[in-house]
């Protein structure tokens, strides 16, 4: 395998390779991504695109006449000339059939490192915790999040003896727009929001909470969900989320992303005594280990890369989970 740091533009960097066997291009929209479906038709070169959640109900409409105009412009096109579209969960495979692209389709979800238990301990003895309980959101906040959602669902649960950590980058100024709910309902000694984490410093942050939150309204895996479990943390989630499994599993509460489904998930989590979020957590940890474990996962995604180069991918527009 090679692996190498590309320079020039796209058709030079292509050009480094005496032969390129397929082009995995993650994600839509952008010039790079437009380019890379022009030079993958005009040099016969496979392509997988990874829609990334892009193509979701709440996200084609988010900003939604910029996204039809480039829709009917170049994307539809661009999508439909590509030998496989991959998604990471069932439920981004379903909404990106109804675009009708006659394009298989298939589904491999990422992979989620799992840390081990002394991992975790040293964690939380490097920053331990003091005071309150923490319920956590890590990611962007941007307004697909949900965030000014939650915190007007903690505001009716108001839960005593916890405190509420949104941290992440601010993208589009949208963290003044979440700060003014929490002033708006009084919460400002509840609330905190400590910024951008760097990745060195997640397992951290992970590891001193108690539960973990992730109130977005569309999600195509939902990656900080997935690290929270493997961290052995409970997870509240909505069903703009893919992960259907958490009540079944005993590891979380997946609710509609509404005020009253999510005051009633953080009513009943945050009135759970910390035993029975630490067996919650542990019964995540499992589910996570035994269905995103890497080795599994990577064996699935090479195995769709063959499946694309010998063109078995184009056999028909609907391919099994690798």
């Amino acid at each position: 395998m090679r692996i190498e740091r590309l320079h020039g533009n796209l058709s030079e960097a292509i050009s480094t390779f005496g032969r390129v066997d397929l082009i995995h291009d993650n994600g839509i929209w952008l010039p790079h991504n437009h380019l890379l479906a022009g030079l993958a038709a005009e040099r016969e070169i496979p392509r997988l695109v990874s829609t990334r959640g892009m193509l979701e109900p709440w996200a084609f409409g988010h900003k939604g006449w910029k996204k039809r105009l480039a829709w009917w412009a170049y994307q539809k096109g661009d999508l439909a000339q590509a030998n496989c579209l991959h998604t990471t969960s069932e439920t981004e495979s379903e909404n990106l059939r109804r675009f009708e692209l006659d394009v298989p389709i298939a589904h491999v979800a990422n992979g989620v490192e799992v840390p081990s238990y002394s991992e975790l301990a040293m964690s939380r003895a490097i920053a331990p915790r003091k005071g309150k309980r923490i319920a956590l959101f890590l990611g962007r906040l941007y307004p697909i999040k949900g965030l000014p959602l939650l915190v007007e669902a903690w505001a009716r649960v108001r839960p005593r003896g916890w405190s509420l950590v949104i941290a992440g980058p601010n993208e589009a100024g949208h963290r003044s727009e979440i700060e003014r709910v929490v002033r708006r309902q009084g919460l400002t000694d509840q609330v905190s929001f400590p910024g951008p984490v760097a990745p060195r410093d997640r397992l951290s942050v992970y590891a001193n909470a108690d539960l973990f939150i992730l109130p977005s309204y569309s999600e195509s895996f939902g990656m900080a969900a997935g690290e929270a479990l493997a961290c052995g943390l409970p997870v509240i989630t909505t069903t703009g989320t893919p992960w259907l499994q958490l009540a079944a599993r005993g590891c979380g509460w997946r609710v509609a992303p509404t005020l009253e489904g999510l005051e009633g998930a953080l009513r009943e989590a945050t009135s759970s005594d910390a035993a029975s979020l630490v067996e919650m957590g542990a019964k995540g940890r499992e589910f996570v280990t035994a269905e995103f474990g890497w080795s599994a996962v990577a064996k699935r995604m090479i195995g769709l890369y063959r499946t694309i180069i010998t063109g078995e991918a184009n056999l028909h527009p609907a391919v099994a989970e690798g």
